[in-house]
């Protein structure tokens, strides 16, 4: 078993590109869901956070989770705060999964933070998903239905992607078109195919 970081920052295409992965019969272990999963009502995390986050609790056990992202992504050490709750509970699930994955010949773990939570010590090889700044704001707008503004300072508020390009193994370009990205996957799991067959 081989296990890949796959990482990017926001509105790189990291999503489309797990897809891709998994087209290609890799396994897939989602942090997001993970991280969403612990936050769920009912859940332990969520009485951790409501103690550091109170203005975010709808209720005695639910997280009103737009409210939440306002604060952590609009201020690093907010999210650093969440981040310390969430990802040694949410690291238990993944190794979990891993484990269960055992047989499989790659397995891709979809972390945004992988750089950041130091998780790419449990991977093999990090590969980043890249694509060009506009770009980049145009799909957060669409996709999480924000501003121009707020997806410009959310970006502020993240890691550069060059300091994680210059910390990947492996770099996937997603500004040129889907074609052109799924030709990358392609050719990334071939060489990683021919160094499991060495």
């Amino acid at each position: 078993m081989l296990i890949i970081g796959l990482t990017g920052s926001l509105g790189t295409g990291k999503s489309t590109v797990a897809a891709m992965f998994a087209q290609q019969g890799a396994k897939i272990i989602d942090a997001d869901a993970i991280t969403r999963e612990l936050l769920a009502p009912r859940k332990k995390c969520v009485k951790k956070v409501a103690k550091i986050f109170p203005g975010v609790i709808l209720n005695k056990d639910s997280i009103n989770r737009s409210e939440l992202a306002k604060i952590v992504f609009n201020h690093p050490r907010e999210l650093q705060k969440l981040t310390d709750i969430l990802y040694p509970e949410a690291l238990k699930v993944v190794k979990k999964q891993i484990s269960q994955y055992k047989n499989e010949p790659f397995v891709v773990l979809d972390v945004p933070l992988l750089f950041e939570s130091g998780w790419d010590k449990i991977t093999d090889i990090s590969i980043v998903v890249k694509s060009k700044r506009p770009q980049q704001i145009e799909r957060a707008q669409k996709r999480l239905g924000i501003t121009r503004s707020d997806a410009i300072h959310r970006l502020k508020n993240q890691m550069p992607l060059k300091e994680k390009c210059n910390r990947a193994d492996m770099i996937i370009d997603n500004s040129q078109g889907l074609k052109q990205t799924q030709s990358q996957v392609d050719a990334i799991i071939n060489i990683l195919r021919k160094r499991k067959a060495k």
